[in-house]
């Protein structure tokens, strides 16, 4: 629920000029609703649905992301590749195309998973694509 204060001074009638510090309640704030929410809304529901589908038929996606170093630096990770493709010859164009570092880790969930310098979203979807490596479709960016 979101609830707004507002705050009136109190008139002069209310004060006390007697001098002494025993103060009477006043009503001095008043609650006000502007609008109630009877749920909150998931920002990852939509991202949770298409992951709990995970049956026989379920969609594999490469996934895009990117990480908040320190500072303005970041890193750029994709991970959802077929397992068969050479991840390392794949990381080696990524380096030469975007001038930029990276690696290949491997996560004891995730599998291989590449790492670049920077936020390389865009560069890295348009080149999975025009490399034939995933479709437009299978590709999913995440991040700010």
């Amino acid at each position: 629920m979101l609830i707004a204060w507002a705050y009136f001074p109190p008139l002069s009638s209310d004060l006390n000029l007697a001098g002494d510090r025993e103060c009477q309640p006043t009503q001095d704030f008043f609650l006000t609703s502007t609008s109630t929410f009877s749920t909150r809304k998931d920002p990852f529901a939509e991202a949770n649905a298409e992951d709990s589908g995970a049956g026989a038929g379920s969609k594999n996606y490469v996934h895009v992301r990117v990480q908040q170093r320190n500072g303005r630096k970041s890193l750029t990770t994709v991970q959802g590749l077929k397992k068969e493709y050479s991840y390392n010859k794949i990381l080696k164009d990524l380096k030469k195309e975007f001038c930029c570092n990276g690696t290949v880790v491997q996560d004891s969930e995730l599998g291989q998973v590449i790492q670049l310098q920077g936020d390389q979203r865009k560069n890295v979807a348009t080149f999975l694509v025009q490399a034939g490596l995933a479709k437009k479709e299978s590709i999913k960016i995440h991040g700010f």
